[in-house]
């Protein structure tokens, strides 16, 4: 993959430590450029597990437009997340465009705020099976489910198949880059 695509990781305290850094560095590995993006900037967020994470940018400081995909980590970060207005709107801008969307655990919280899982095939932690269902989506017990533009997983041990689909999906998406 070339250099030249940018992806914007939501961040918030209590995020999975694995869900948001295994993603990141195998984006960064691949010469992808991800900007971690919370309520503040340069703001130091705390994993569920103690693992630090500091944020390049505030919510209103980026232009969605300027990104070519979205990751969501898991945790407990995805419920507070959705409660801002800002990443509900940047979910749905980045949808619209038909731009991919990686979600993985309870990051599916996220998306269902955006309304946007109505009628498609999903996975997640079988905690949110029912709160995805309800949102209109079929919820299916596989590792890696790929729906249009959403990749969307279940947990940490299926990290390596989540990032070969998002991977593949960026590739299939931009095919220049």
């Amino acid at each position: 993959m070339k250099k030249g695509l940018k992806v914007v990781c939501f961040i918030a305290n209590n995020f999975e430590d694995l869900e948001l850094w295994y993603p990141v560095l195998r984006l960064r590995e691949a010469g992808v450029t991800v900007h971690l993006v919370g309520e503040k900037a340069g703001e130091k967020y705390i994993g569920k597990y103690g693992v630090p994470a500091t944020s390049d940018y505030a919510f209103g400081d980026i232009a969605i437009e300027d990104y070519d995909a979205l990751l969501v980590p898991g945790g407990w970060a995805p419920d507070k997340l959705r409660r801002f207005p800002e990443v509900i709107e940047m979910v749905r801008a980045i949808d619209r465009e038909n731009k991919p969307i990686g979600q993985i655990c309870h990051a599916g919280w996220v998306l269902i705020s955006a309304k946007i899982l109505n009628g498609k095939n999903v996975t997640s932690t079988p905690g949110i099976k029912d709160d995805m269902e309800n949102a209109g989506a079929k919820w299916l017990d596989k590792p890696v489910v790929v729906d249009g533009n959403i990749v969307s997983s279940r947990r940490p041990q299926d990290l390596p198949g989540y990032m070969k689909a998002f991977l593949s999906l960026l590739e299939k998406r931009y095919p220049d880059s």
